[in-house]
């Protein structure tokens, strides 16, 4: 019998492929892919595009402004959706596709789905070199797609019209598993898009797909348990894996049964509500002097979902050098890290699991870690306090935003100070409702990421907080978000330039140079009206000139019924205290006195790294 098949370019049978892809979420069944950024140019607009319109009732297609911020955009709803429902970005060949590397590099990073769809070069090769072609004159197979290899989970290149049927299929299971999940890239010859064959019927039936929960090996786990129970001062690092697995309440009740504190990584903040009884604050280089302080007494640390990137662990300064790690992690690769006992499983499964095995087994640290956690709480509250100060400060900007969000308003921020003053001052008020993208601090992630949250949490306003140095990078998609309706309310602090690198270039005894504008070489310092150019881009906007305007201004944000923008200039060099030890490199000779002590300093930190692989 010959099976039924249905005759297709490669283009229309790519995009029907995608809109026959479901997933579920709480119990409701929804498309696996929820709709296509995408920016048209050669290479993808004359066959990419057509199958894109045909099918734009079920698979919308939204156009931003810039590759990147299109594939950033995806990435904060993808953060937003916890891992469980992907956006797609396509580009055209050239510029189009290397504009969407950087947020290919934050997906990999973050671990985050994202499937990256760019046009290429020939594939018969006929009229090279076509516009926007780089040419390897050693390898006529490379082009700039090639890129996409060092950060990506999955990466093809379709020649032949019948290759998606197996390609497509592994870039879903790649960004779907919890162990390999990441960005996949192809890239599609544009003469391969316009080829017609005859695709099997089946390759297009509707397909559930369901995230799958590793369970972790029966002897690790009794190996954790063992350790535990011998363990006198445990502590938790929640990450990000906690909030992907849904394992929030899991982790509430597990620390709360064995009274364990938990601290969280920057990723894996929100997890857990700021006033519940088992959370201790953020740890490492921008963490609080509670969870610091509960590193460096631990005995033993169960590290659930994390990386264990330097920003959580001090570049490793931040425990006892006899302390023990156990790594629960679905992916063998960070389980293995640091020399720690590793237990490959879901974070949500594997403590159920684990709880049994430890039965009623107390560690009794909550009292020291409450004890702790207030001293932090009464700290933060000193320095987020209104003052008569003529600028305020980002702690103090930061207070009066959190008060005035919703309880499921999610706060956006990335790269530069704002990171380290939103992860110890912002004070979660439901869970999953923080996103600090810092796996790769990109500057431009916060405003795209917005815009991508906004389409994933309706009837909730993403509030994001950005400084002017990642504002002037990219903010186009505040145009983006007024022409879609999607709306957000970015907050820009206006500290004059990069303060926080300048900061860190001062504390290693480097002079201010070429980091606030006033450092670099200008005729003389301006200051960009950030209001006026919002409104530019339809947006509504207000400056603000005090603490008192600021939380005025919120109220009104709430009640606008688009993106709107607020300005506040902000203290170049007031932050918040608590931070770690950070590991960066120091001049070994220099004929600055400042430089060689900070160098000395530096050797000190070394001295304290614990050893890890």
């Amino acid at each position: 019998m010959t099976k039924r098949a249905v005759r297709l370019t490669m283009a229309q049978a790519l995009v029907r492929y995608l809109t026959c892809q479901f997933t579920e979420i709480d119990g409701e069944e929804v498309p696996l892919f929820a709709g296509v950024f995408g920016i048209f140019g050669h290479g993808n607009v004359t066959c990419f595009s057509e199958a894109l319109e045909a099918v734009q009732d079920r698979l919308p297609t939204w156009r931003g402004q810039n590759e990147q911020s299109m594939a950033l955009a995806a990435i904060g709803f993808a953060k937003a959706k916890r891992r469980r429902q992907i956006m797609v970005a396509a580009s055209s060949i050239g510029p189009g596709a290397t504009n969407m590397v950087t947020a290919a590099g934050v997906a990999h990073s973050n671990r985050l789905p994202v499937l990256l769809l760019s046009g290429d070069t020939f594939a018969h090769r006929l009229p090279d070199p076509v516009l926007q072609q780089v040419e390897h004159f050693g390898n006529p197979t490379v082009t700039v797609n090639d890129a996409f290899k060092a950060v990506t989970r999955y990466w093809d290149r379709i020649t032949h019209p019948e290759q998606i049927i197996s390609s497509l299929p592994q870039a879903v299971a790649t960004m779907l598993d919890p162990a390999d999940c990441g960005p996949a890239f192809i890239a599609l010859c544009q003469d391969t898009q316009e080829v017609a064959f005859d695709y099997p019927e089946a390759f297009f039936e509707k397909r559930m797909w369901r995230i799958p929960r590793p369970r972790a090996d029966r002897d690790s786990l009794a190996d954790a348990a063992a350790l535990l129970k011998g363990a006198q001062r445990p502590l938790i690092i929640s990450g990000g894996g906690v909030r992907y697995s849904g394992a929030e309440a899991e982790l509430a009740a597990f620390a709360a049964k064995h009274a364990i504190p938990v601290v969280e990584t920057i990723a894996g903040k929100g997890a857990l509500t700021h006033d519940n009884p088992v959370h201790a604050g953020p740890i490492g280089i921008i963490g609080s002097t509670s969870a610091n302080t509960l590193a460096a007494e631990a005995d033993v640390v169960v590290a659930i979902g994390t990386r264990l990137q330097d920003f959580t662990t001090g570049s490793w300064t931040a425990f006892d050098a006899d302390a023990k790690f156990i790594a629960i992690n679905a992916a063998r690769f960070d389980a293995t890290k640091h020399q720690a006992l590793s237990v490959v499983g879901d974070a949500r499964e594997t403590l159920a699991e684990l709880t049994g095995a430890l039965g009623d087994w107390s560690a009794n640290r909550l009292a020291r870690a409450q004890d702790l956690f207030g001293a932090w709480n009464a700290l933060l509250d000193e320095h987020q306090a209104p003052t008569n100060q003529p600028v305020p400060t980002y702690a103090q900007v930061v207070a009066v935003a959190n008060n005035a969000a919703g309880p499921d308003d999610t706060l956006i921020a990335a790269a530069g100070g704002l990171p380290g003053e939103v992860a110890k001052g912002w004070r979660v008020k439901n869970p999953n409702t923080f996103d600090c993208e810092f796996g790769f601090s990109c500057m431009g992630y916060e405003i795209a990421a917005g815009w991508g949250n906004a389409m994933a949490r309706p009837g909730t306003t993403p509030i994001v907080m950005i400084g002017d140095g990642s504002y002037l990078m990219m903010n186009s998609d505040i145009y983006s978000s007024v022409l879609s309706g999607h709306k957000m309310i970015v907050i820009v602090c206006d500290n004059g330039g990069f303060a926080v690198i300048n900061r860190l270039q001062n504390a290693k005894g480097v002079p201010s140079f070429n980091n606030l504008i006033a450092d670099c070489r200008v005729e003389a310092p301006f200051s960009v009206d950030f209001a006026r150019h919002a409104q530019s881009m339809g947006a509504l906007a207000r400056h603000c000139e005090s603490l008192g305007d600021l939380q005025s201004a919120m109220e009104w944000a709430k009640g606008t019924d688009r993106t709107t923008v607020i300005t506040i200039n902000t203290d170049a060099y007031a932050w918040v205290p608590g931070d770690a030890d950070w590991d960066v490199g120091v001049p070994e000779v220099s004929d600055r006195s400042a430089v060689n002590e900070a160098r000395e300093a530096q050797l000190a930190i070394r001295a304290r790294q614990r050893v890890g692989v």
